[in-house]
């Protein structure tokens, strides 16, 4: 009798039936296997149960019919779509307040982490939201629903990791397709598309996407999507994704964008006019380098429902501990994102200065000594990030001709994001020294990846971009990527000014004589001690 609103029960199992039933939440749209049914069952519940048009009714489906086309049913509850959202609220607000599970009894503050495989239904013909945790969880649910709002789409997917994600977006193709991906692109994508995808009678080109009359020459009647990274990894470059949307849009073509180097902070393609937007939820949503996970992105309701079957249909969707943890890290992924450009941005000015350095790749500054851009931009750009007073103005730094991106890209930059991120990419001119460097540092980490709270290096050629033959790269061989985190400033600045310092000494190889001379002296007794 400790729970008052809990009728009374002649046996002990029904009330734990009556119990265990009255948590389950309230939906009111069918889920893949069943439609949704009131929390109220007759087999379980004394009380009556809701009547037509009052709120909580909904009406039963019986399970199997021949009414609905069983692989045409959504394989989660209804979740608001975010697609029309006019409402501007601040990312810090957005998700430090999302409320994960507003129609549970308990009402927690933090999401359950529904660890489980199946989930019992009420009776053998009325059905429960959820079934099983390959077509839908509670806690994914609440993961896509806020990577949905935050990115303005009519639905969100969470993948079992980036490259899950990327592999099915491909499989909305079919044989005979074309696919047009920018040259310049992660190297598990290009491997996927070289290796997997051409052996499955899809034709993949690799174009300049930064070129967009040049590329509309090649979008032929079997082109069925265009892939590209905005910024790109890791050179940097620009594409400009509202001009490409549209050019897209002209000939039928989808358009998906990996938009990992932005994170939803910085840039949503979908009001770009982009059709697919990609993250792998492993950097920037999660933050932390401890899950692996992917997300795709649609504000189209015909689309998300081919992406949704999909994931079902191929298992690739995220475990509800993995969803958790993402959950946790977004809550600080502003924070995170607003004090890694911080950083970032005097890490750039740094390496400007660095007589090392011959090359900068960047997507928050641009090359000054090129033709001015139409105007400056830096007043709009990083938007509520990078305003303190000790933020650096590129315009206005030397060695600015050293940055790579062109007053262009700069401006097609600055229209479609809110700053430059913090992964950036340089050039020393000489594989060793690039060894040098990564060998000298201390508090980056040689690790492949970007995008968490402790700061990375790596030479893609010999780490994130190793699987793309050697032939086939565009990158220099001697490039080094940095991933700036969340440490003071100032610890980082010191340990690259010590790597290049250390890094500008170089080896020498003993003279030939010295060599025959130590050999000579070896068993010399008190000679070989004093050397």
């Amino acid at each position: 009798r400790r729970y008052q609103n809990v009728p009374f029960h002649s046996h002990p199992s029904e009330a734990f039936m009556d119990l265990q039933w009255r948590h389950i939440p309230i939906t009111r749209q069918r889920s893949r296997s069943v439609d949704s049914v009131s929390t109220t069952s007759s087999r379980f519940f004394d009380r009556p149960a809701p009547s037509p048009g009052s709120p909580d009714y909904v009406t039963p489906h019986k399970y199997p019919t021949t009414d609905h086309d069983y692989d045409q049913l959504p394989t989660f509850p209804a979740r608001p779509d975010y697609s029309k959202d006019g409402k501007s609220i601040s990312p810090h607000t957005l998700l430090a307040g999302f409320d994960p599970c507003p129609t549970d009894a308990n009402h927690p503050a933090s999401m359950p982490i529904y660890q489980t495989s199946t989930f019992v239904q009420p009776s053998v013909s009325e059905f429960g939201p959820y079934d099983y945790t390959r077509s839908g969880n509670p806690t994914r649910t609440a993961l896509e629903t806020l990577i949905g709002k935050i990115e303005g789409a009519y639905a969100a997917f969470a993948f079992s990791s980036g490259m899950s994600a990327l592999m099915t977006i491909c499989h909305l193709l079919k044989q005979g397709d074309e696919m047009i991906a920018c040259s310049d692109l992660y190297g598990g994508m290009h491997r996927l598309l070289t290796q997997v995808c051409s052996r499955q009678g899809i034709t993949v080109k690799f174009l300049d996407t930064t070129n967009l009359k040049k590329l509309e020459e090649f979008i032929g009647a079997t082109t069925a999507l265009v892939h590209v990274e905005s910024p790109s990894n890791p050179l940097m470059r620009i594409t400009d994704l509202q001009g490409l949307s549209q050019i897209c849009k002209k000939y039928g073509t989808l358009l998906s964008v990996d938009s990992t180097m932005m994170s939803p902070i910085l840039c949503n393609p979908l009001k770009l006019g982009v059709d697919i937007v990609m993250h792998s939820a492993t950097k920037f949503l999660n933050g932390h380098s401890d899950v692996m996970a992917g997300v795709l992105c649609t504000a189209q309701k015909e689309l998300a429902k081919r992406l949704a079957f999909l994931q079902n249909a191929e298992g690739t969707a995220l475990a509800p501990y993995d969803c958790w943890l993402i959950l946790r890290g977004m809550k600080t992924m502003a924070l995170r994102v607003e004090k890694q450009q911080e950083n970032a941005m005097k890490v750039v000015n740094l390496l400007k200065k660095q007589p090392l350095v011959t090359k900068v790749h960047y997507a928050g500054q641009y090359n000054t000594t090129l033709k001015s851009a139409t105007k400056a931009p830096s007043a709009g750009f990083h938007k509520r990030l990078n305003n303190s007073s000790d933020r650096l103005d590129s315009m206005t730094m030397e060695g600015n001709h050293k940055l790579s991106m062109t007053p262009q890209a700069w401006d097609i930059h600055c229209k479609q994001a809110r700053g430059g991120g913090s992964v950036i990419s340089f050039e020393t001119g000489d594989i060793k020294v690039s060894q040098r460097i990564l060998d000298a540092v201390r508090m980056f980490k040689i690790t492949v990846s970007f995008g968490s709270v402790n700061s990375l290096i790596e030479m893609p050629c010999l780490l994130s971009h190793a699987s793309i033959p050697a032939e086939k790269r565009t990158l220099p061989a001697d490039l080094i990527r940095l991933s700036i985190g969340i440490e003071y400033s100032g610890d980082l600045l010191d340990d690259l000014t010590r790597a290049f310092k250390l890094a500008a000494i170089k080896p020498e190889e003993p003279p030939a004589d010295d060599v025959n001379s130590d050999k000579a002296s070896v068993g010399s007794g008190a000679e070989d001690e004093q050397k």
